[in-house]
């Protein structure tokens, strides 16, 4: 039997803090040590990476760098680069168009008071692989105004070699200004990790399937990507329609020639997994399903219902990787649409996949998602996830059919959100882990995300004096009880 463990969801986003949205300061050293007091031994979190106006973490302008908006200022007013500000509400809703604009200022005042350091000499030579591209990039987006970069000037959107180097030696003050905030946010990151690793926690990762059109990643390996003459994509992700969507999600993001990345080994995916990998001690893989088969939709559809079903990797992409890295530490997110050939290929890889409470009532005892089918203990369960809505929210949402099952299984009328964390922690899954929203019983206005709603995501945070001795001690208690 693998080792029982329980943990919590939280996006570092949502941290509370004095800046705005939640950093890889004080707060979140905090934050391991709530975790620690309660018995905590996981922490999960989403994408790290940078993100636009959204907020979104799957939308993001690299897969390898990190997000400039979670560097701590703390930090960097510690080090002497800023003056103390005045602190802003701390558990403020993330007004992200406002936090970057402040943020951005604050990291240029910080880098031009910044002197020789040798560790940041040595920071861009470890990272040079996926670093000078990013900061490249981002250095145009910035020059172009933020467009797209098939926008800009064609003979830099096309990466002509000496249009490159003269933009390179042009642009070389703001390259290196976006190098230096990438060395504090891994400065930073390295310190939170290191003590939660101390502490006797792991952290979870998260790695979206896709990346975006519009990103450092697209541009820099163009010929992986199904594009056309101007860089524009042929072939776009999505998922078909369903009881949810009778036209299906289109997502948008540009499709991998898988068969390109197989000629060298998928060279790409090994060097982002080993960042991952970097960065976190294990590692969920979203839309694990895709790389069985994935569903490709013309790029001028309006919805994603004309599309068709493709042939992911499969097995050549996991052989590739753990030849390369060794064994791989990762989760399958298998939700949604899962064929047996989907589940055929988890079992092979012998990946943990994930058991959702919220989606176990109301179908009968032999849903798969309730805790006595769970037939083996190799499974993540949740309350729910950053795309539920909070267990608070759910139950009073409920239909009758979903009350009277778990009722039934809880043994009593009055069903609250800790029965639901208790079913999670006693099930057989080896991992329980749990969004904070639901360990402080919050209702729906703490939801962090509704899929297919553009706006009002990304933004909750916790308040600041949530995080208490007697939640630390209840949190302790259960996970105790039931070998966690």
């Amino acid at each position: 039997m693998r080792e029982r463990s329980a943990g919590i969801l939280l996006h570092p986003t949502s941290l509370p803090g004095p800046h705005g949205i939640g950093e890889l300061g004080p707060e979140a050293l905090r934050f391991v040590g709530f975790l620690q007091n309660a018995g905590q031994r996981l922490w999960q979190t989403l994408p790290l990476s940078p993100t636009g106006v959204s907020g979104s973490p799957y939308s993001s302008y690299s897969a390898f760098a990190g997000n400039p908006l979670l560097v701590s200022t703390e930090r960097l007013i510690a080090d002497g680069l800023l003056q103390a500000s005045v602190p802003e509400k701390l558990d403020a809703p993330v007004d992200y168009p406002a936090v970057m604009a402040v943020k951005e200022a604050r990291l240029r005042e910080a880098f031009s008071r910044a002197g020789l350091d040798p560790r940041f000499e040595q920071f861009r030579e470890e990272h040079d692989a996926w670093l000078a591209e990013y900061a490249l990039y981002a250095a145009l987006k910035e020059r172009f105004d933020g467009a797209t970069w098939t926008d800009w000037d064609r003979d830099l959107a096309r990466r002509e070699p000496g249009a490159l180097a003269r933009a390179s030696r042009d642009l070389a003050k703001e390259i290196r200004f976006y190098e230096w905030v990438q060395y504090r946010f891994f400065r930073d990151w390295e310190t939170v990790k290191g003590a939660a690793n101390r502490a006797g926690i792991e952290i979870m990762g998260d790695l979206p399937i896709f990346v975006a059109h519009d990103s450092a990643d697209v541009w820099a390996n163009q010929d992986l990507f199904f594009l056309d003459d101007s860089g524009e994509p042929t072939v776009v992700a999505g998922v078909p329609p369903d009881y949810f969507s009778e036209t299906g999600q289109l997502w948008g993001n540009p499709l991998y020639r898988w068969d390109r990345m197989a000629e060298d080994g998928y060279a790409w995916w090994v060097e982002r997994m080993r960042m991952s990998l970097t960065l976190f001690d294990a590692v969920r893989v979203d839309h694990f399903r895709g790389f069985e088969a994935y569903w490709e939709v013309p790029a001028d559809e309006d919805t994603a219902a004309n599309g068709h079903w493709v042939d992911g990797p499969k097995d050549d992409l996991f052989v590739a990787l753990r030849d390369a890295l060794g064994e791989l530490p990762i989760i399958a997110e298998d939700l949604g649409d899962i064929t047996p050939e989907v589940e055929a290929l988890r079992d092979r890889l012998g990946l943990p996949g994930m058991k959702i409470l919220h989606f176990a009532w109301g179908s009968g005892p032999d849903n798969p998602y309730l805790p006595h089918n769970y037939g083996h203990d190799n499974w993540v369960g949740y309350t729910g996830t950053h795309d539920n809505d909070t267990t608070a929210g759910w139950l009073a949402s409920a239909s009758i059919q979903e009350m009277a099952s778990l009722r039934r299984h809880v043994g009593r009328e009055f069903v609250i959100v800790e029965d639901v964390i208790r079913l999670a922690y006693s099930s057989v899954a080896a991992r329980a882990i749990v969004p904070m929203q639901d360990v402080l019983g919050l209702g729906s206005g703490a939801r962090l995300n509704t899929p297919g709603i553009a706006e009002g995501n990304w933004t909750w945070r916790m308040h600041e004096a949530a995080i208490t001795p007697d939640l630390a001690s209840r949190l302790r208690e259960m996970s105790e009880a039931f070998g966690r």
